[in-house]
């Protein structure tokens, strides 16, 4: 299935009923008086977190949802019935914005969260209401109201508690397989990845995390370079970064360091608060590395790139060094209280 992750539709809300100007009329009642129902409201439009969900692509072709008008009112005190309400189904992690006034309707976080995109309009009154003690035949009623409309834009944004970043073939697919049930398409060329890929990873019963990997990112993508810029937004919901630098670059003459240099610039020019999320340096495919030049590349990576933060040496392809590495990933999040967001 294709990955969608932005959509822009119309929701309209179901029209109110008009009210009826009907009077009674019986044989020996010969002053029967009003008997006008009102109009039945209309339907609403609602939206629902589904978790079995992962795409907006339905939103991405048809554009348009409509729920149903309230019937009119009519004689006999007969009240219109109420326009049946529509519901969308949408991924969790979804965020709701009107385009016209640009405020966040609704932010789909938990499975089954229902949230109110679009009221119907009232129905209007019937001639029974306006009946008076100088009154006695009102032809008075009122039209039903028009329901809401809106333009609203879908933006998906990925839940995950892990967030993975790196230029392309630096090795974040082969280690979310390595790590977790993820089973993401892997090959030797740049971007193999073309969209993000959710895996848990299960450090014990109960104790688990979510982790997405997403498209390589190369300089410039915050202008709109390459194909990672478009799944940026994904990572702004992590409790954590993972930075994976492949140490032993493919290309002779790349240097890691400016590689990775140009992720961090990337991800400030995107969002500050993206760049500020706490972020931690994996230095990938150090047993492409031998043994006696390892410990001189990693000082040499480090001192360059100016790191002081956690650093971690693993091998996706081998798993050396990935379960320490998840583990305290795991420690980390249990400890900032993001770790029960996680699967069970």
């Amino acid at each position: 299935m294709k990955f969608i992750d932005e959509a822009n539709i119309n929701v309209i809300a179901g029209d109110g009923g008009d009210g009826s100007a009907s009077m009674r009329r019986e044989k020996f009642i010969p002053f029967g008086g009003p008997d006008g129902g009102d109009g039945g409201h209309g339907g609403n439009v609602y939206a629902v977190a589904d978790r079995n969900i992962n795409t907006l692509i339905d939103y991405h072709y048809t554009k348009k949802y409509q729920a149903r008008n309230g019937k009119d009112g009519r004689g006999s005190d007969c009240y219109g019935k109420k326009g049946d309400n529509i519901t969308l189904r949408m991924p969790v992690g979804t965020v709701i914005t009107d385009i016209d006034t640009n405020e966040v309707i609704a932010d789909l976080t938990k499975h089954n969260q229902r949230m109110l995109l679009a009221k119907g309009a009232v129905g209007g009154l019937g001639n029974l209401h306006f009946k008076s003690s100088t009154n006695r035949a009102p032809r008075k009623k009122t039209e039903g109201k028009l329901g809401e409309r809106r333009i609203l834009k879908l933006e998906l944004k990925v839940l995950a508690d892990v967030g993975l970043l790196g230029m392309p073939n630096a090795g974040k697919s082969t280690f979310i397989t390595a790590v977790s049930n993820a089973k993401p398409k892997i090959a030797n060329y740049p971007f193999t990845t073309l969209a993000p890929n959710l895996g848990v990873v299960r450090i014990g019963p109960e104790k688990s995390f979510v982790v997405a990997d997403l498209p390589g990112l190369i300089g410039g993508a915050a202008e709109g370079a390459g194909l990672g810029h478009q799944f940026l937004r994904h990572l702004q919901r992590s409790g954590i970064l993972l930075h994976i630098v492949d140490l032993i670059p493919f290309d002779d003459g790349v240097d890691p360091v400016m590689e990775a240099s140009a992720i961090v610039n990337e991800l400030r020019k995107y969002d500050e608060a993206l760049y500020r999320k706490p972020r931690w340096l994996v230095l990938n495919k150090i047993d492409m590395s031998p043994k006696n030049e390892r410990e001189a590349r990693v000082t040499d990576f480090v001192e360059r790139f100016g790191w002081h933060g956690p650093m971690f040496q693993v091998s996706a392809l081998t798993g050396l060094g990935c379960k320490n590495l998840c583990y305290a990933v795991y420690a980390y999040l249990l400890k900032t209280g993001l770790a029960e967001r996680g699967a069970a």
